[in-house]
């Protein structure tokens, strides 16, 4: 896809390349429903986008390749992390950075409607379902 300005994260992923370059991706269903070999090519990529969440995720994730960054744009919700059975809950109100270290589950619980920006690595990224 060309570099088409103003981009709005919650429709188009941003993939940011191992040389620099930076290519614009149809986000959300679409990007999600192509074939994983296509999705795959991406996996070396770190992505940024947006999400919208009314209500808690309904999974878990976690990304065994690196680092995740999750910005509070606005909205409540509290970031839940598990490692080795253990479970820390990062309050996250109004605005707020989390970073979710490398191999950790994590999923969220929302108080309010909240405007999540994320920057992940996606390569081999892990689902499982909520509790």
């Amino acid at each position: 896809m060309s570099k088409n300005y103003p981009v709005d994260l919650t429709e188009i992923y941003l993939s940011l390349g191992q040389t620099g370059e930076i290519e614009t991706i149809r986000g959300g269903d679409e990007f999600w429903s192509l074939p994983a070999a296509e999705i795959e090519r991406y996996g070396e990529n770190w992505f940024v986008s947006e999400y919208v969440f009314e209500s808690d995720w309904p999974t878990w994730e976690r990304h065994p390749n690196g680092e995740e960054i999750v910005y509070l744009l606005s909205g409540a919700l509290d970031l839940i992390l598990e490692k080795d059975d253990a479970r820390q809950t990062i309050e996250l109100r109004s605005r707020g950075l989390a970073i979710v270290p490398r191999g950790t589950w994590h999923t969220a619980k929302i108080y309010e409607t909240s405007r999540v920006l994320v920057v992940t690595l996606g390569k081999e990224t892990q689902i499982r379902q909520a509790d």
